[in-house]
């Protein structure tokens, strides 16, 4: 099956003997994450071996199968973050922003902030479907079993189905968590059904475990596809050869391009669908790499700001900035080379007077000319950027780009002298919150 094509040797403003040195400086780390395919779950790379976990994908399924008896009409998935932003955004890239519109056997609705009005809209929905008979799973998910939005979401839409459902509510709940959670026991004491997270697979790391599998799998995405794509790219991306290995360059782009001052990565996506796949990598970026202390503890204040572009739509907003303002950023173009549909336009000839040579042409031509002149104009202007082409919008290709994205994000980590698996500073603000909430 095809792999995705990555280009940026002419355009990514930093020379072949330069990424060379910076491979040099990755080799060590090459060599730990090729060390941890053989540990299973018992290393800070842990999520690297989700993909070849054939027992995990079992459970997902037998548990998928349990749940699809009951035929509910609609899936609510409460979780924020790491916990959900990975699932839309194989859904979105998958099923396209219309899903819930095309009538499917399975509506699916994404609780994640406890915006009232957001929440409120949500519960009204799912009333009317148990009111008509029909029936609502709740999948909750928190690695820490703790998160105040979800776990408040979570009593919320509980509330509704213990309503409507007094006799066998509990059958309509699955919880995903870390082993021995609070939320875990919880679910043990309510007969809820239980899925667990690996120990060491954080939030921003999971979407090949349970906490994206079991929904994904729920409204019919191939995970064996998915995390067939997955493994075909943790293979290349662990490989001594820096050259050929794509997460290992991707690190050394941003890591280099950071050194000279490009402090931003904007993920300029030409494809609507993928607009999540963006915003998802914008949590892995951000959470991973901004950091105020390195591994030894001192002091340092290091990050990357990820932003996220759609074409042609943001081209209208922000290319004015991107191309005239400060040259600070680094940008990452992705485009479909074969999309699911190619809507001709009308062969107008009167038309051509307003805008010409786009009469008959597919608009997937259209867009492809606005992306390379997009690309000229970068290059025109000095301002750095690769290429990623996805050749189809289907599960392979998807499991291969948030492999891909994960396994550089940890390369770019060490480059950076620091930790890109924890979090310390989103904790902080947690603990400010429980103290608000103590003293109401």
């Amino acid at each position: 099956m095809d792999i995705l094509s990555f280009f940026y040797e002419k355009t990514c403003l930093i020379k072949h003997d330069e990424l060379a040195i910076i491979g040099k400086q990755l080799e060590s780390e090459i060599k730990r994450i090729q060390a941890a395919r053989d540990k299973g779950y018992d290393s800070i790379y842990a999520s690297i071996n989700l993909p070849f976990d054939t027992a995990l994908r079992e459970q997902v399924i037998q548990m998928v199968m349990k749940k699809q008896k009951h035929k509910p009409s609609v899936l609510v998935v409460i979780g924020i973050g790491g916990s959900n932003l990975g699932t839309m955004a194989v859904h979105e890239a998958l099923y396209g922003a219309f899903y819930n519109e095309q009538k499917p056997d399975t509506k699916v609705y994404y609780a994640d902030t406890v915006d009232s009005d957001y929440i409120l809209d949500i519960a009204l929905l799912i009333e009317q479907e148990l009111q008509s008979g029909r029936e609502v799973l709740l999948n909750v998910i928190s690695k820490s079993g703790t998160t105040a939005e979800t776990i408040a979401n979570f009593e919320i839409f509980l509330d509704i189905l213990r309503r409507s459902r007094p006799q066998n509510y509990h059958e309509f709940v699955v919880v995903t968590t870390d082993e021995g959670s609070p939320l875990w026991k919880v679910a043990g004491a309510e007969g809820f059904d239980r899925l667990l997270i690996p120990k060491n697979v954080g939030g921003r790391y999971s979407v090949f475990s349970a906490v994206s599998l079991f929904p994904l799998k729920f409204i019919g995405v191939d995970i064996e596809l998915l995390n067939a794509g997955a493994q075909e790219m943790v293979d290349k991306c662990i490989s001594n050869d820096f050259f050929a290995n794509p997460a290992a360059l991707t690190a050394a782009l941003l890591y280099g391009n950071y050194k000279k001052g490009f402090t931003i990565h904007d993920m300029f996506l030409f494809s609507v669908d993928l607009y999540l796949l963006g915003m998802w990598y914008r949590q892995l970026l951000a959470e991973s790499i901004g950091k105020e202390h390195d591994r030894a503890g001192k002091r340092v204040t290091v990050g990357i700001t990820p932003t996220v572009s759609i074409g042609s739509t943001d081209l209208h907003s922000i290319a004015q900035l991107h191309l005239g303002g400060p040259n600070n950023r680094f940008t990452t173009f992705v485009s479909i080379e074969k999309n699911k549909s190619n809507i001709p336009v009308p062969c107008l000839e009167k038309f051509e007077q307003l805008v010409a040579h786009i009469q008959c042409r597919p608009l997937s031509s259209i867009m492809n000319a606005i992306l390379q002149g997009t690309k000229r104009a970068y290059e025109e202007k000095k301002r750095p950027f690769n290429t990623v082409v996805i050749p189809e919008k289907n599960a392979w290709c998807v499991g291969q780009f948030l492999q891909w994205n994960m396994i550089s994000i940890m390369y770019l980590g060490y480059l950076l002298g620091i930790n890109p698996f924890d979090q310390p500073e989103v904790e902080l603000y947690k603990q400010e919150t429980r103290k608000i909430l103590a003293h109401e």
